[in-house]
């Protein structure tokens, strides 16, 4: 049985490298991203999955120090490996219209850094959502979500940190050889019916890293060079919380031949922002739109955004670290003070859509339309965030859509 099917994978993938590689590639510009983040899978975040964390009673906070500190970390990141994702939701996401899936991965899948304490393994379950990609018709963006040291210090980088290290020391070479691992192995034509970019990083803070900006755009030149030394992969630079304009004269080039700019749109992480109506929050995504989504020369993808009007998703704003939406965030600054949060709503029913009013679903899929409107004819499509939670109805893709809150892409 097992030589069979050996028999039938090689021969599948003997047809699809007789394809023409245009034909192989997804179509920037003429057809629209539609995807899904595979987020809190391949590099923990304690919003995404709490019951991994809740546990160890606030000791373990990111995938960093539940490697570090518990004994047992190997089995319960592969337990949470093999359960969290399967065939069937990615079946599930190609059923409802959705062309793409966007899979966060860290460094530390592919290359240990200075013994830190990560453990290995990811980079299989890599492999095995590639398959189901294949299976289901959807495209894969190879996403690195987190760099050694860390690249903007929060828990989605693998590491939450006040000083995020990424670009000091040997660092940003030992990214460059993850990248390269990559290219060697997804960006070759063999990989172009499925793999649809490789996203050099994920939300690099410029302005809190060693190195600044300038560092984190060599690593881009640096890295664009290395995956087009293999193929014709498309390559994919995050913004790193700037206009995507900003980026403008930067490896420009027609369509795919330049890079693609990976912008995050929130309206969650301001007092301001959480204090917003519903309608105004339909209303910002236009007139924020107007800055970000203009002026650019090359193609845009929003690879992050949500349905959440409030940040009461527990452990949204880090591991212990309350809501703004109700009053109980509180962050040390460095100097020392406190910054808090006034009272906005309660956060008690936002959670549990099966307790949504008429009211909060009407808007919620009226904020949803409106972010699809923009960024389908403003840009070059989207991935929303995250395909599922374990706890929290805004961000949950599959949540929103068993509740008929997600609206019809026709």
């Amino acid at each position: 049985m097992l030589a069979v099917k050996a028999f039938l994978v090689a021969l599948s993938a003997t047809a699809v490298s007789s394809v023409p590689l245009a034909r192989r590639q997804f179509p920037y510009g003429s057809t629209p991203v539609r995807g899904a983040n595979i987020g809190g899978w391949l590099v923990l975040e304690p919003w995404i999955t709490p019951s991994i964390f809740h546990q160890f009673g606030g000791s373990v906070i990111d995938e960093y120090t539940l490697t570090q500190r518990i004994p047992n970390a190997g089995d319960i990141l592969r337990n949470h490996w093999d359960s969290w994702v399967s065939l069937a939701d990615f079946q599930k996401i190609a059923d409802h219209g959705f062309n793409s899936v966007r899979i966060p991965i860290g460094y530390w899948a592919f290359e240990k850094y200075r013994g830190d304490p990560y453990i290995q393994g990811a980079a299989d379950y890599l492999d095995k959502a590639i398959d189901w990609a294949r299976q289901t018709g959807l495209k894969v963006w190879i996403d690195l979500h987190g760099a050694p040291l860390s690249q903007n210090g929060q828990d989605n980088s693998g590491q939450l940190t006040s000083s995020p290290g990424w670009t000091s020391g040997n660092s940003v070479q030992a990214t460059l050889d993850v990248i390269g691992q990559l290219a060697d192995k997804y960006g070759s034509s063999d990989y172009a019916d499925v793999i649809s970019g490789i996203e050099l990083l994920n939300e690099p803070r410029m302005s809190a890293l060693p190195g600044g900006r300038g560092a984190t755009q060599g690593y881009y030149q640096a890295g664009f060079e290395t995956v087009r030394s293999k193929g014709q992969t498309p390559v994919i630079i995050q913004d790193g919380f700037t206009d995507p304009s900003s980026w403008n004269g930067f490896l420009t080039g027609q369509g795919t031949s330049g890079a693609i700019v990976d912008h995050h749109e929130y309206q969650v992480f301001t007092n301001e922002n959480v204090a917003l109506t519903p309608e105004e929050h339909v209303n910002y995504v236009y007139t924020s739109a107007d800055s970000w989504a203009q002026g650019q020369d090359k193609f845009v993808i929003c690879g992050e955004w949500t349905a959440a009007m409030t940040d009461c998703a527990p452990a949204l704003n880090g591991y212990g670290v309350g809501a703004r939406y109700d009053g109980t965030y509180s962050t040390r600054n460095a100097d020392g003070s406190y910054s808090g949060s006034a009272f906005v709503g309660s956060c008690d029913t936002i959670n549990f859509i099966d307790q949504w009013s008429e009211y909060n679903k009407t808007t919620t899929r009226n904020y949803i339309a409106a972010q699809l409107d923009v960024f389908e004819n403003q840009i070059q499509g989207w991935f929303f965030w995250n395909f599922k939670t374990e706890a929290t109805a805004e961000w949950d893709l599959f949540r929103l859509i068993d509740a008929g809150v997600w609206p019809s892409m026709g």
